[in-house]
């Protein structure tokens, strides 16, 4: 079963072919990231794609993440990052909540925070040409990647550990 969230309540009627065309069972609600109207450990799987530069209450949502993910499940996150989301081509052509864009490390400070482990090997750091100030121009002329560089996207596959240490 696939259960989608959005905070449109027209998902719904914009999905509706699709949905009917989908193998298996699936499930919208209108809903506030931030609460979640499932039980606790309801999800074998969260997959969160280009979602929380959206979302005001970033830290609220990552902990009802955490809550409806049962022991063991897995969070796919994949995020653009402040540099990315402050970037003027998409301050000209997008509206979002600039005070809570959060960097790479920002993002995974979080998401560690709420109780995910995050293995090193299960964060991906991608450098698209289209994420980056000048689209990829220097590069296609010849120039290197930046060694050193602030990141535009953060793409992490994190662990709700099956056991949770009580302090």
């Amino acid at each position: 079963m696939i259960v989608g969230l959005d905070a449109d309540p027209a998902l719904a009627e914009r999905t509706a072919r699709r949905i009917g065309a989908c193998p298996c069972r699936v499930e919208l609600s209108a809903a506030n990231a931030a609460r979640v109207d499932s039980p606790d450990d309801a999800f074998d799987l969260i997959f969160c794609h280009q979602t929380f530069h959206h979302i005001v209450e970033q830290e609220a949502a990552m902990a009802e993440f955490f809550r409806v993910l049962r022991p063991g499940g897995i969070l796919l996150f994949a995020e653009s990052t402040r540099r990315y989301i402050h970037s003027l081509p998409i301050r000209l052509l997008f509206r979002h909540p600039m005070e809570v864009q959060k960097s790479a490390d920002e993002y995974l400070a979080m998401i560690r925070r709420v109780g995910f482990a995050v293995p090193e090997g299960s964060i991906s750091l991608p450098y698209v040409w289209w994420s980056r100030p000048d689209f990829g121009f220097l590069e296609r002329i010849g120039f290197p990647l930046p060694a050193k560089r602030e990141e535009t996207l953060v793409n992490v596959a994190a662990i709700k550990p099956r056991m949770v240490a009580v302090d």
